[in-house]
């Protein structure tokens, strides 16, 4: 117990590339991150993003309570959600920020129980403490489905949402034991095969994906499949980008699979305990890791004449885990290359909108 949910060095990095100003370029990021730091603003132009595009929405949550008093809660409820996925998650947001303004408010709910829960374990000193907190979604999620009021702005939306909507109580709770579970292991232990690794990354990503179709009414397997391969690459490529985090953090490399360690030359053993140690043969570990990233992003862009139209904005997620995967080739797969924490996953804001809006106009991911 005691390791830090790995989707979370991601998300405080992302609360540094808001800093400065979006221009190709730029370095908005920069240093070791921090999860005490607060989060900052977000460049001017995502900045205007939020009142253009998502006060409709915003709108509609006022408007959807019983009451005036309850419609003004859920509308402050749903921009707690926003400001968390924008402050957290940004190369996320702005993919949200495509889908049609009907699916938003359930789209930004997923994403934000998903930033709770990821950054359960470094919030706090004590891992117990965020083992704790995760046991307490866990919980909140069986509250939601039992129709009972809890006071949290994050779980008032879900709740909103799983009322409205046919939303499966199993991703959910999929989503957070795979968490729990992560949280609960032994501070050494590392997994086994890159399969365990795909696994994680489908609970936790893949999952967001699907709920995100359910909420739309999008009932298609071909995008069950899309989304599942999206889901995998963008874990894969998060826990890869976050290794430096951990590193610095807990003094060892928690996500390389010991198959893959092994064949670099990296695993060493004491007793019955396997550790992945840093060595210049860590660029390769990282690389067959990655191409199993890559092939799953490949099959899901070989899905995509299937795909219905309506179900391609959801899959969008795809554009992020391909900039990370290119900026990985571009820094030839060292994690710890300063350019890969620099602006959206290693390139710059403006960028990244560019390339993102360019994909949702051609409806490609």
């Amino acid at each position: 117990m005691g390791r830090a949910g790995p989707y979370t060095a991601h998300v405080v990095q992302s609360t540094k590339l808001t800093a400065r100003p979006s221009r190709i370029g730029s370095d908005p990021q920069g240093g070791s991150p921090s999860s005490s730091s607060p989060p900052s603003p977000s460049p001017p132009s995502a900045a205007a993003d939020l009142p253009r595009r998502a006060s409709f929405f915003l709108y509609q949550a006022e408007s959807m309570g019983s009451t005036p008093a309850a419609g003004a809660n859920l509308r402050a409820a749903l921009s707690y959600c926003v400001q968390q996925v924008r402050n957290y998650d940004y190369h996320h947001y702005l993919c949200l920020l495509h889908l049609p303004p009907a699916m938003r408010k359930a789209a930004f709910a997923f994403r934000a129980f998903n930033v709770e829960t990821a950054k359960a374990m470094d919030v706090v000193s004590d891992p117990k403490t965020g083992l704790m907190r995760l046991l307490w979604w866990k919980d909140v999620i069986d509250k939601i489905y039992a129709n009972k009021l809890v006071e949290h702005p994050v779980a008032r939306v879900l709740s909103s949402v799983v009322s409205e909507q046919k939303i499966s109580k199993h991703w959910l709770k999929r989503s957070v034991e795979a968490r729990i579970n992560d949280a609960n292991r032994d501070d050494y232990a590392i997994p086994e095969a890159v399969s365990e690794l795909e696994r994680y990354s489908e609970d936790t990503q893949s999952t967001i994906l699907y709920m995100t179709l359910q909420a739309g009414g999008i009932q298609s397997t071909i995008s069950d499949h899309a989304a599942s391969h999206i889901g995998k690459a963008s874990g894969l490529l998060l826990l890869l980008k976050a290794l430096p985090h951990h590193v610095s953090k807990q003094g060892r490399i928690p996500y390389i699979p010991a198959s893959i360690a092994e064949e670099c030359g990296l695993l060493t053993q004491e007793g019955d305990r396997s550790e992945v140690r840093m060595g210049d043969e860590l660029p390769d570990a990282v690389f067959k890791v990655a191409s199993v990233a890559d092939a799953h992003l490949q099959k899901a862009r070989e899905l995509a004449s299937s795909v219905p139209p309506e179900a391609i904005p959801v899959l969008l997620p795809g554009v992020p885990a391909q900039v990370l995967m290119d900026s990985l080739r571009r820094c030839e797969f060292n994690v710890f290359d300063s350019r890969l924490s620099r602006g959206v996953h290693g390139i710059s804001p403006l960028w990244y909108q560019i390339k993102l809006n360019w994909h949702a106009f051609r409806k490609k991911y």
